[in-house]
């Protein structure tokens, strides 16, 4: 798996989104997943990564 760099910014804005979603991210084998619901599946999703 590929190491990807983060662009550290302080705002985000989307327009015409239908909500979102807040998730506990939890390990998963030697990785990390967040869960949804599958009504998502096979759609284009943005995970917003915070300090919180």
């Amino acid at each position: 798996m590929k190491i990807i760099k983060l662009n550290s910014k302080t705002t985000l804005n989307i327009k015409n989104i239908l909500g979102f979603l807040k998730r506990k991210v939890t390990p998963f084998g030697t990785s990390a997943k967040v869960d949804c619901p599958k009504e998502y599946l096979g759609k284009t999703v943005y995970l917003v990564i915070t300090n919180d």
